[in-house]
């Protein structure tokens, strides 16, 4: 299995909002509503609309595995508003969502790979992201797992989040990812 990764654009907002779809039914499944609602994304209007965004911003990257979508990542070096800002240049992981039917097969890993590869690329040596911090806690053990370490914890209006955070070397260390979860991000 080789995952390939390409630049994404307005074209992948269907794709997107499928991904999207899909892991709110699997989390409402599994009683994670709390993450991102029971609603699909593709009713959502505000929801379309930030997908929209993401698509046009220039930072997608659709992760592909025999041609088909298997996860997708959004860069940026501003992290979103409700994030407490760092004092010095970033990577700010925007998104980062695996589709369900490939799940387990380190998409997301390769992503956040991909991820640490561009941010050396740029001379940038920290890495952020943050996710939901809810539910069963599997969502901040993947990123423990990914060697990211928790910072600081956030409330948006009942939705607790937890931001983590990667220093980066100029170089990979040869036995980087060796530890890494193969678990895929929700």
């Amino acid at each position: 299995m080789s995952i390939h990764v390409r630049p994404g654009g307005p074209g992948d907002v269907p794709v997107l909002l499928q991904m999207f779809d899909d892991a709110v039914t699997w989390l409402t499944a599994r009683g994670s509503a709390g993450q991102w609602g029971t609603r699909p994304w593709s009713e959502d209007p505000q929801r379309i609309e930030r997908i929209r965004g993401m698509a046009h911003g220039g930072g997608l990257s659709i992760a592909e595995i025999g041609g088909v979508p298997a996860g997708a990542l959004v860069l940026t070096e501003r992290p979103p508003a409700h994030i407490p800002p760092v004092n010095e240049r970033e990577l700010y992981v925007d998104l980062l969502i695996t589709a369900r039917s490939f799940t387990g097969r380190g998409v997301g890993a390769a992503l956040l790979d991909m991820a640490r590869t561009e941010a050396r690329a740029r001379g940038i040596t920290l890495l952020r992201v943050d996710c939901w911090a809810g539910g069963d806690g599997d969502l901040v053990r993947y990123y423990q797992g990914q060697d990211f370490t928790p910072t600081d914890r956030f409330d948006v209006n009942g939705w607790i989040g937890q931001v983590f955070e990667q220093r980066l070397n100029e170089q990979p260390s040869a036995d980087a990812g060796s530890a890494r979860s193969a678990a895929p991000p929700r």
